[in-house]
This record gives structure tokens, sequence and C-alpha cells, in this order.
């Protein structure tokens, strides 16, 4: 199983060289990675503070870790952080993070390069969230007696980890030196194939949107100029094509007395064109945005990556996009505003999205003929809308914390 595993992975790289001339992001994780462990070794040569290592695959899971990795700054003050990405959407938009002392992609999992890279990085603690079990890596790891962790993780029964075949998987699982999982069916799971280092901590990412919408606000002069005639708003984040014939006809029904906020989940030219022509002569792109002018637009167009957290505070009302497609996204920065939710209906894989639709605070639709009558329901309603608001914060705060839980479970030498 080991032999079929690497070579899984030789073929997603020759893959990925093989479409990096047609697909920028293909060509982002190939060109990052040329001379990467020469460059990491350069960077920590003459670093002789210790090291912290936490690794995300991309921008949500560093979203799910950022809490974590502050507390780590705080608590360990005297140690380096190094922050490792496997994908470009994340390292692309926070390599220049100030909250991490160094940031590069992961190398490919190969023992070579696992053994350079541990070496190079020498990190007294390894951090990984919530996904990415790297068996070389944590084999590596392991042989030189570093603590490896998963924070925020999540399992189902139908993973490899769980199969009757799956006992190569459950090795990997078994290099941890421990697993903190988000709820109680996950350690369940684990404690079912023989795993006993096992915490129920909860779900880092209630931490993260429960600071943010604490936060004092960041100043966004050009959204603050779009709202500022008290219309309500919708904000739409994270939004795939498949979300747009659910999504354009509300969009088109209320476009006279509401305003939208829309960011795209991909801000490539067509799909930001395709929003255009669902709202003709009606839309704005924030690039192109000027205080003066922005509030004759009735849609602003987010063709940026980095903002959608910061913009729910100006809603009244959000839709998430992605289940429609493959999989819903982030829910949670949206309720930890009091937004009511809307989204599409393939939803049951993600815990949050489950539970907020059982608290009667998120909608799944499945065509514009719902998506319309749900939103009415509330957007007619003030007293029902607020209620909702009122058990989205609630759900939010009440499920925070889990940051430190992990952060006094975990010891760091030296």
């Amino acid at each position: 199983m080991r032999f079929l595993y690497s070579l899984g992975l030789s073929l997603y790289a020759l893959l990925l060289r093989l479409v990096a001339p047609f697909v920028p992001k293909a060509a982002a994780w190939v060109a990052g990675r040329a001379g990467l462990l020469a460059r990491v070794e350069q960077a920590l040569a003459g670093d002789a503070a210790p090291r912290l290592w936490v690794h995300c695959a991309s921008l949500g899971e560093f979203e799910q870790g950022r809490p974590l990795i502050e507390g780590l700054r705080q608590q360990y003050p005297g140690h380096k952080i190094v922050l490792t990405f496997f994908s470009p959407s994340g390292y692309e938009v926070r390599k220049s993070w100030p909250g991490a002392d160094y940031v590069f992609y992961l190398p490919l999992d190969t023992a070579g390069n696992a053994r350079r890279f541990v070496a190079a990085v020498q990190p007294r603690l390894a951090v990984f969230v919530k996904y990415e079990f790297w068996y070389f890596f944590l084999r590596e790891l392991r042989a030189q007696g570093i603590p490896a962790v998963v924070v925020a993780a999540i399992f189902r029964p139908q993973q490899p980890f769980f199969r009757p075949w799956g006992g190569f998987f459950r090795q990997i699982l078994g290099q941890l030196t421990h697993i903190f999982t988000q709820n109680e069916a996950s350690a369940d799971l684990l404690r079912g194939i023989g795993l006993t280092r096992v915490s129920v901590a909860g779900d880092t990412r209630f931490d993260t949107v429960a600071a943010t919408a604490l936060a004092p606000a960041r100043p966004l002069p050009l959204a603050e100029a779009f709202v500022a005639d008290g219309a309500p708003v919708l904000v739409a984040g994270s939004v795939w094509p498949e979300d747009l014939p659910a999504l354009a006809p509300l969009l088109r029904k209320h476009a006279r007395t509401m305003r939208f906020i829309v960011a795209p989940h991909e801000v490539s030219e067509a799909h930001l064109q395709e929003i255009e022509a669902a709202m003709p002569g009606l839309t704005l792109r924030y690039s192109r945005a000027v205080p003066g002018t922005v509030a004759e637009a009735r849609l602003l167009l987010i063709d940026n990556v980095g903002m959608l957290s910061q913009l729910y505070r100006f809603g009244q009302f959000a839709y998430i996009g992605g289940a429609f497609g493959a999989g819903l996204h982030n829910t949670l920065e949206a309720a930890a505003f009091g937004l009511p939710v809307y989204f599409g209906p393939r939803y049951a894989r993600f815990q949050e999205a489950v539970e907020l639709v059982q608290l009667g605070c998120a909608f799944p639709v499945q065509s514009a003929r719902q998506l319309e009558a749900a939103f009415d329901r509330l957007y007619y309603n003030e007293e029902a809308r607020l209620k909702v608001q009122d058990l989205c914060l609630d759900y939010v705060h009440q499920h925070a914390g889990a940051t430190s839980r992990i952060l006094r479970e975990l010891k760091v030498k030296g």
C-alpha cells in the first residue's frame, strides 16, 4: 500500500506539471515547489530560535488554525512559527501574513523530502489543521521524537481509516501524538480502531469567527459608502456558477429595494462576467469603485480574495455558495454576525450547517423558487429575522473555546 501511496502522489505531481501551462493554480503549485527545500534550508540556517510548525491545506484550514497559531505565539513567545500550505489558494493569500515568521509550501510527501524538511525546520511541535495526514512527514516526525498533533479533525465512517482494507491509513493516524476532534462521533470512530490519544476539543473556526465579529471593524470605505443609504443588504459569499440559477432571480427581484455584495469563490474573468450578466447595468466591481459613485450600483462585485469575512458585518442576510456543486463553504463567518444563511442542497457533510438548519438559522434550498420563498419569509418579517439573528449569535458563542482547550493540553519542550 505504501508503494501505491507514493505512486499516487508521483502521478498527481506529474499531472499538475502537465496541466500547469493551462491551469494557473497548477502552475503556481509547480512553481512554488521549484527549489523549495533549498530555499527552506537557506531561510532557516542562521536562525537558532526554537520553532513550531503549523501546516494548513489551504485558506479555509488556515482560518481554522489561525486562533491556535495566535495562541501558540502568546503561549510560547520565544518560538518562531513556521507555516506551510499545500495549496496555492492558501499560500498566495497568506505568504506575507505577519503572524508567522516563515511561510512555505509543503514539499511533496516523500521520504527524502520529509527528511530534509524536518531537518531544516527542527520543530519542537508540529500541528496539522483538520486534514492532511502525510505518511512520510509523520513518520519522520515520530522517528525524531517530535510531537505531531491534528486539531479540529473530523472523521466519517466511509473514510479509508475505518474500512477493512484501510490498515495503511490507520498506520498514518497511529503516528500522531494526539488528535483533537471537533465532535464526539469522530472521537468514537478513532477509539473504535484502537486509537486512544484522542480528545474532543471542538472546532477552532468558532473562535476565529467570534473574534472577527467582536474585533474593531476594519475600515472599508467603499463598502461603507455602498450601504450608506440603509437599504437591506444580502452578502453572497463563495459563489460558484452553479449557484447563479437560484441566486440571480432573487437579486433581480429585489434590485430596487436592496443592495447586494457578491464575492465569487473564483475571481476569474469569466465568472465575474457571469455575475455581471445576471444584473446588467446594476453591478460594479470593487476594483473599479470609488466612494463618489459606488452608491449608484445595486450589486458590489468583490473581485479580490481575503475580504469576505469582514463584509458580512454590512449584511442582514447571507447566501453561501458551493452547495449546488461540490459542497458548501463557510457558513460560520456569516452566522457570527447574526445573519440568516441560505444555501443549496449539498450541505449534509458540514456539521455546523446541519446544526444551523436544525436551529432554524439556515435554510437549504433546491431551486430559485424555494430560495425566494425562504428569503421572503424573513425579509417581510423583521421580528422573525431578529429572532434568527439572536439564535445565530448564541450558537456561535456557545461553541467557541476550542483553542483554549487545545492550548491547555499542548506541551512544547524548550
